[in-house]
């Protein structure tokens, strides 16, 4: 120990000859309390996302199950239906042309097929047997058992795959036995606990699904349902076809495996998956009650999952934040040794802020490529969203055409299809933003009349409804941002004027020497004075209930575009007196003739 007593010694000669004081010590204490918060808040807010993220994966998963479920109750519903319209039973001709008429394999992937199971006392047996065999002599009921009722599959269709199927009796086993007594007793589709079906060659988990049909409809109590039960419209599933036809494995991020009263019915976990994490970044389990049985759901990430959502922004936070805090210590250190010494570290300060000015200028570089590509990859997750959004349209078009449909539901996607449209404007915006300044190399001189002509095409204006003015013919600096500034300038005026059919808009170009003074004036519904610096600002917009919808995106281009050049744009405007947008341009363009400024003018 006491060969550590001048190193001791050193260290306090040094910081008293430092002249260190309270004050110095309060803004060091202060700057690291600053930055750990910064720290734990980064960390904070990145967990809060990563979780959100995966928990919009798990409600994904188990919504589109219960959804798929659903719209597999009404297709057995629909059987029910067609079975009472006929007068409470079919032939096996008749169930043909009605499963060929609902497009099973079609309108229902994931479903094995889709039949009848007529109740059947001891006393009927020998009659139902007997007509069964008049429409298909060979067929036959098994297997035998000591049950008193019988529940044999009529028909299923389509027959080729599910022949197995035919004639067997679901009395013969406890799972399909007590589903089927359940569903006739509640008059409510139920599904059963796991099975093996017989028309599954590879002996997988499945089930079956019910759906009741009664004599005299079914109404009254639950022992007068008993007595009228007459059969069950119900449809085979193996599991792993049923989580194949919801959502691709490969367009997830999560797996998940079905456990049903304790037996696993369907699972994703496998170590042989690319995508197996064996230390999941988060997992979870879900109970789903779903038609009279309770589903076991456990979610877990996958190692895409990890790479998609690893964020080193705490960590960066937090080591930026402790070399800001060595540096502050050091240059209180340096500043209290002597006056010149903290000159001569100014110097070199200077110099290391001069190499991290242009290594921020490169990282903001860096920065605007980056916001460029991550717009431009963000529209193909926003086209599978619309492509999904168009895709559960059509397949929920009965529903929607049918007496319960509920009108929300529809309107619910409509949304989704308009907020996919303007995640895509958003994104579009995002990118020309990011670009401002990047094709002024490549611009040929720019015709103010031709450029004009188009704007009133593009908006379908007349002539008299946008004129330009003034003594300039064309425009030879950075031509393509140019071009950009009017259009969004034009844009807003038609998009808020308040009845665009009467909108007159002004575009004055004049050579102010060594540059070009441009205004554009509207004479639209105006902008109040307290709103004007906010305009020019990214993702702000000024839409009241029932305009146009804005991704608040134009403005701040017009704005980076003229900035970029050392200018500034300005608005003079007043609630109902239109606004007049006023910039300057370099002026290296091509000066009308004479005669010509006269007339423009």
């Amino acid at each position: 120990m006491p060969e550590h007593y001048p190193r001791l010694d050193g260290w306090r000669r040094f910081i008293r000859n430092s002249h260190l004081s309270l004050i110095h010590a309060l803004v060091i204490g202060l700057s690291l309390m600053m930055t750990v918060g910064a720290w734990y808040y980064a960390s904070v807010q990145t967990e809060t996302r990563i979780e959100n993220a995966f928990k919009a994966a798990r409600d994904q998963a188990v919504g589109l199950i219960s959804a798929r479920m659903a719209k597999y109750e009404d297709a057995l519903w629909a059987g029910v239906s067609a079975v009472q319209s006929h007068g409470g039973d079919m032939t096996y001709q008749q169930w043909k042309a009605f499963a060929h008429s609902l497009r099973v394999d079609a309108r229902y992937p994931g479903i094995n097929g889709i039949g009848i199971i007529h109740h059947v006392g001891p006393s009927q047996f020998d009659s139902y047997l007997q007509t069964r065999r008049q429409e298909r002599p060979g067929f036959s009921v098994y297997p035998e058992h000591g049950n008193s009722i019988y529940l044999p599959i009529s028909f299923i269709e389509p027959e080729d795959i599910n022949a197995a199927a035919v004639g067997l009796d679901v009395a013969h086993e406890v799972n399909r036995r007590e589903a089927a007594l359940a569903s006739s007793a509640t008059g409510e589709a139920r599904i059963t606990g796991p099975i093996v079906l017989v028309q599954d060659k590879g002996s997988t988990a499945g089930f079956l699904f019910y759906a009741p049909f009664y004599s005299g409809g079914g109404a009254g109590s639950r022992n007068e349902r008993q007595q009228s039960f007459d059969g069950m419209v119900y449809a085979p599933f193996v599991v792993r076809k049923l989580m194949a036809g919801l959502l691709s494995k490969d367009l997830r991020n999560v797996r998940f495996s079905i456990s049903d009263g304790g037996e696993q019915i369907y699972d994703e976990h496998d170590p042989a998956d690319p995508q197996f994490d064996p230390d999941p970044r988060f997992a979870e389990t879900v109970e789903l009650e779903i038609y009279g049985r309770t589903w076991t759901l456990e979610f877990r990430t996958t190692l895409g999952f990890r790479q998609a959502h690893s964020y080193t922004q705490p960590a960066l936070i937090l080591i930026a934040g402790l070399v800001i805090e060595v540096l502050v210590i050091s240059l209180l250190f340096l500043m209290a040794r002597s006056s010149q010494r903290a000159r001569d570290y100014a110097a070199r300060v200077t110099a290391d802020l001069k190499e991290k000015t242009r290594k921020l200028e490169r990282a903001n570089e860096e920065l605007e490529k980056f916001v460029y590509i991550t717009s431009h990859d963000l529209k193909t997750p926003v086209r599978g969203i619309g492509a999904l959004t168009e895709m559960i349209q059509e397949d929920l078009e009965d529903y929607f055409n049918s007496a319960d449909a509920d009108p929300e539901v529809a309107a619910n996607l409509q949304r989704i299809a308009e907020r996919v449209c303007r995640m895509n404007d958003l994104t579009q915006g995002v990118m020309e933003y990011s670009r401002i300044g990047k094709l002024a190399a490549e611009d040929k001189p720019l015709c103010l009349a031709d450029a004009v002509a188009t704007l009133r095409s593009d908006f379908g204006l007349s002539e008299s409804q946008l004129e330009l003015s003034g003594n300039v013919t064309h425009i030879a600096t950075d031509t393509f941002n140019f071009a950009r500034v009017l259009e969004n300038l034009v844009g807003n005026a038609i998009k808020y004027h308040p009845d665009p059919d009467r909108a007159e808009i002004t575009v004055r170009v004049a050579d102010a020497g060594g540059r070009y003074d441009i205004s554009v004036r509207d004479n639209g519904g105006g902008i109040a004075p307290e709103h004007h610096s906010r305009i020019f600002e990214v993702f702000q917009t000024l839409r009241r209930a029932g305009e146009p919808e804005s991704t608040g995106i134009g403005l701040a281009i017009v704005k980076k575009a003229v900035e970029q050049h050392g200018f500034k744009v300005t608005v003079q405007s007043e609630v109902g007196h239109g606004a007049d947008f006023r910039f300057s341009w370099p002026g290296q363009g091509q000066a009308a003739p004479a005669a010509h400024q006269d007339k423009a003018a």
